[in-house]
């Protein structure tokens, strides 16, 4: 079984720029997104074979995930509790037979680390949601968590101490949620390997490869001998960010 995460950056933008080809050439079983940018009726994509989630934020033009799947699931949940948390659009939780899928974009904690207290009351809520989903069978999360989690997951460590997505609290809230039961599926195959999923639009970042690596498939501790391989998929553009990939065994 193949999954896709791509942060989109808006999936207007991205389908003027080679979406749909890239859809297909990466042929998911289940292909998820995040910051799509858009309310209900904005964007038709045909997309054969496929059901479509779509999670939108109440602000417009903000924020928003979406998962299209071959695989008819058995339940789907919008959001997280509580109440503040549910307006962003930033979690969709697909129940499928043998695992949870759960497409996540979460929060920026900004610049000047303004945010960071709701970004870590966020991370509470969501170590609980996706928790209670491991409590009845396996979960697999994806997408765009914002965090660089350790020195070799992005370009310029020393000069990002204090920076949105490598602060210490970030990192240490990342790391709670692996050591609540998760495993990064990328680091598990690849201890050493060095790759980024998200580069700047300034300063010619991708085209020098100074990037950061903040998106994410984790995985039940559990299940982690059902993964076959983890893709960062650093030849697909469209986006800011490129999509990074599951294969997992049936």
């Amino acid at each position: 079984m193949k999954l896709i995460s791509w942060n989109v950056n808006g999936i207007r933008a991205c389908i003027k720029k080679g979406f749909e080809e890239s859809f297909n050439l990466l042929d998911a079983d289940i292909f998820c997104l995040q910051e799509t940018k858009l309310q209900e009726g904005q964007v038709e994509l045909s997309l054969p074979g496929y059901e479509q989630f779509w999670c939108y934020a109440d602000k417009k033009g903000y924020s928003g995930t979406a998962v299209f799947t071959r695989l008819k699931p058995l339940s789907v949940e919008y959001n997280i509790s509580p109440e503040e948390h549910a307006t962003e659009g930033r979690v969709l939780t697909l129940e499928f037979e043998e695992f949870f899928l759960v497409c996540v974009y979460t929060p920026n904690a900004q610049d000047g680390l303004r945010r960071l207290p709701y970004r870590l009351s966020w991370d509470e809520a969501f170590r609980e949601h996706v928790n209670a989903l491991d409590a009845k069978k396996p979960v697999v999360i994806c997408g765009d968590l914002n965090v660089a989690h350790n020195e070799i997951d992005l370009a310029n460590p020393d000069t990002n101490r204090k920076s949105p997505g490598f602060s210490d609290e970030e990192r240490q809230s990342f790391g709670e949620l692996l050591d609540s039961g998760f495993t990064d599926t990328f680091r598990h195959i690849y201890p050493d390997r060095v790759k980024y999923s998200w580069w700047s639009y300034r300063t010619r970042a991708r085209e020098r490869d100074v990037g950061w690596r903040i998106d994410y498939f984790l995985i039940s501790d559990r299940a982690c001998e059902k993964v076959s391989d983890a893709t960062i998929h650093t030849d697909i553009h469209g986006s800011d960010h490129c999509p990074v990939g599951l294969l997992l065994k049936c």
